[in-house]
């Protein structure tokens, strides 16, 4: 009976086994037929082209290795790379999200502004010229007394300034007293008579009030008996002496200068405006004035009048401008900074200029297609303002633009391949176009790069004399390099100093020059904490 129970039970246990052995295969069968299926539906994908695998500019439309052995990468349409994130495609370049986040990348929207700018310029005030007067008498004569014989001397209007001797004088008073005593002694004379001695009379008062002699001087000599032997030269304006040429006992011709005298209570500000900006200065529009004596304080002015002159040698345009100076404060030939604000006439595609990279050549800006892909483009720039610059073409409206860090993207990325499909030869750095129709550039004279790039692997063989170590590495995603073996330089021996082959390392790396890598850091890679356990 024990003997048939065992002989049972050992049937049961092979009719189990066979049972799921059979679903088992079942199973398989059935995901198999699922995969099949799922790989019929999903199309095949078209290969555009290959890329380097070290990142250079290189492109091929059919197979091929680098001077290192290691495949060209396919590159498909839709941008995705087998095992990869997606890609970039000709011309554009990527960065992880998280790379993006480090950097502090900001974007912002091109679009249409009014293109507000403030001209500045250089300075200096000078004598407002309508307002200089100049004393010089319009006969000969000797000064017998200064009254005011210092330059710089303060003035008032009718303030005596000298008095002069002249013989001239003398004789055109004692005719004009003749002629009045005539007139007076011939009031019983018949009319012709009188008429002719009010006609020398008035001769001689003519003679003396074109000698600029003063309405209330000639009322004196008039009602005086005797003739005065010198005449009172008054201030016409107030104002500040500039020139003094007058001394005591000199002689004097008619013409000659004796006294200069401005008045300052308004003056002007000649500023050198560059050739660049003078279409955007207007007659009659406001303007900011500061001088370095004091800096606490604006003065406004009025742009009075733009010269009709270039200067060729500094490439400038005199622009006057006027101001108030009630108090004296602004001294001719003192220092002055000018801000004229203008305003554009319409709108304009303008971006900031900090989006713009100029490399002195042409002018690129970077693009945000998707985030963490951009998109350089050479752009045509027009008028500017403090903040924004008018694109001409290369960006439409709407277009999100790189406007910080875009220089870091350039380090981080290989937009110099990507700049190298715009045509012609890339202003950024120099670097050449890549490779079109398997034809590859010269990449001879691309500068070095010179970015860290982090990875990890093992260090399979050490060559201290030579400095070289061979190593497998992990995929190095800033470089896009899958995992490999591969020869390294060392930039020095003592980098690998402690470390024996077949330790697990992490290292850095950089582009000494196109195609040539160096390890700049190596080190142990620490055991995870339970390592070994």
């Amino acid at each position: 009976m024990k003997q048939a129970n065992v002989i049972v039970a050992g049937v049961l246990v092979v009719v189990a086994a066979a049972g799921g052995y059979w679903l088992g295969g079942q199973k398989a069968v059935s995901a198999g037929q699922k995969t099949e299926a799922a790989q019929q539906k999903e199309p095949a994908r078209k290969i555009l082209y290959y890329r380097n695998a070290m990142g250079l500019p290189d492109t091929s439309p059919v197979p091929k290795k680098d001077s290192m052995g290691m495949d060209y990468v396919p590159v498909y349409e839709g941008g995705d790379e087998p095992g990869n994130a997606p890609s970039a495609a000709p011309g554009q370049v990527t960065i992880s999200v998280e790379k993006v986040q480090k950097l502090g990348v900001k974007t912002e929207q091109a679009a249409l502004r009014m293109l507000d700018k403030t001209v500045r310029a250089a300075g200096r005030v000078e004598a407002n010229e309508r307002h200089i007067y100049s004393i010089s008498p319009k006969f000969e004569g000797w000064i017998e007394k200064l009254h005011i014989n210092t330059t710089g001397e303060p003035v008032k209007k009718g303030q005596a300034l000298f008095d002069a001797y002249s013989p001239e004088l003398v004789s055109a008073q004692r005719e004009y007293e003749i002629a009045a005593e005539g007139i007076a002694s011939l009031k019983g004379a018949d009319g012709d008579t009188r008429r002719s001695m009010q006609q020398l009379a008035e001769s001689s008062l003519l003679r003396l009030k074109n000698w600029d002699i003063s309405e209330q001087q000639l009322q004196d000599l008039s009602k005086s008996e005797t003739t005065r032997r010198s005449l009172t030269f008054h201030s016409p304006v107030n104002g500040i002496v500039l020139e003094k040429k007058a001394l005591q006992g000199m002689r004097f011709m008619p013409g000659e200068m004796l006294y200069q005298i401005a008045d300052l209570s308004s003056v002007w500000v000649v500023a050198d405006v560059f050739e660049q900006d003078i279409a955007l200065v207007r007659t009659g529009a406001k303007a900011k004035v500061r001088i370095n004596a004091y800096p606490d304080k604006q003065f406004d002015a009025v742009v009075a009048y733009v010269y009709p002159t270039l200067n060729p040698a500094t490439r400038t345009v005199s622009v006057r401008l006027e101001i108030s100076n009630p108090q004296g404060l602004l001294k001719p030939a003192m220092f002055a900074q000018v801000e004229m604000p203008a305003s554009g006439n319409n709108k304009v595609l303008a971006v900031p200029t900090s989006a713009v990279i100029d490399s002195g050549t042409r002018q690129i800006v970077l693009v945000q297609l998707a985030e963490g892909r951009f998109e350089p483009r050479e752009v045509r720039l027009g008028s500017r303002s403090d903040n924004y610059v008018e694109v001409v073409n290369g960006v439409t409206e709407g277009e999100q633009v790189v406007v910080a860090a875009n220089f870091l993207i350039d380090a981080e990325s290989n937009l110099k391949a990507a700049l190298g499909g715009l045509g012609g030869h890339a202003a950024h750095g120099g670097s050449v176009p890549a490779e079109v129709g398997g034809k590859k550039p010269d990449t001879s004279k691309q500068p070095a790069k010179v970015v860290g790039h982090q990875a990890q692997g093992t260090l399979d063989a050490l060559d201290s004399k030579a400095e070289r170590v061979t190593i497998t590495h992990g995929p190095i995603t800033s470089l896009g390099w899958p995992g490999m073996t591969m020869d390294f330089a060392l930039a020095n021996s003592s980098l690998a100093q402690g470390i024996k082959p077949g330790i697990a390392i992490s290292f850095e790396l950089v582009e000494r020059k196109p195609g040539e890598y160096v390890i700049t850091k190596l080190q142990a890679k620490q055991p995870a904490p339970h390592e070994g356990h």
